[in-house]
C-alpha cells in the first residue's frame, strides 16, 4: 500500500495494515519523542500514533480532516502512522525492488527497506520493524501503562 507525506511517496507491505482512519485528535503524553503525537483509544486498545513525516526527518505536520491514520500491526505492537494521504495498493514483484544506495548520511535511510520506481514516480518502502523500534516500543509500553488506572487495593 503506498501513501504520501509532501511529494513523497511510501509504501508498507499491506499485510501489516490493519485499517484507515480519519484523523481524529489525539490524547497528548508528556516527556514522548517528538514523533508521537499522542494516543488514541481504537476500541478499548490504546495506540500510540506516529507523526511519520516527523519520524522521517521532516517538520510536525498540522493535521486537518484531509490527513489520515494508517493503523499497522509491527512486531513491537499496533501503531498508528499519521500521513498526508493514502494514494495506491500496488503489487510489487520483489526483483523490482532495488537496494537503498549506501551515502554518507545513511542514517536518514535507516527506515528503509528498499526504493521500487511505478508510474513515474519512486516509492520508498518503509520497514516497520525499524521505524517501530524496540527502544520506541518499550518507551510507549511504558508511558500507555502509567495512563491505565490502577486497579482498588
Amino acid at each position: 500500500m503506498t501513501f504520501a507525506i509532501d511529494s513523497q511517496y511510501y509504501g508498507l507491505d499491506i499485510l501489516s495494515v490493519r485499517e484507515i482512519r480519519a484523523w481524529t485528535e489525539v490524547t497528548n503524553l508528556p516527556n514522548t519523542p517528538d514523533f508521537v503525537r499522542g494516543i488514541i483509544n481504537l476500541r478499548g486498545a490504546v495506540v500510540p500514533i506516529y507523526d511519520l513525516r516527523v519520524r522521517l526527518g521532516g517538520g510536525r505536520t498540522s493535521p486537518s480532516r484531509m490527513h489520515v491514520v494508517i493503523v499497522v500491526v509491527a512486531a513491537n505492537g499496533t501503531f498508528g502512522l499519521l500521513v498526508d494521504s493514502v494514494s495506491d495498493i500496488l503489487s510489487i514483484p520483489y526483483r523490482d525492488l532495488q537496494p537503498v544506495p549506501e551515502t554518507d548520511m545513511a542514517a536518514d535511510y535507516r527506515f528503509l527497506r528498499a526504493l521500487v520506481a511505478r508510474n513515474e514516480r519512486m516509492v520508498s518502502i518503509i520497514d516497520l520493524d525499524r521505524l517501530v523500534n524496540a527502544d520506541a516500543a518499550t518507551a510507549m509500553a511504558a508511558i500507555t501503562a502509567r495512563q491505565e488506572p490502577e486497579e482498588p487495593a
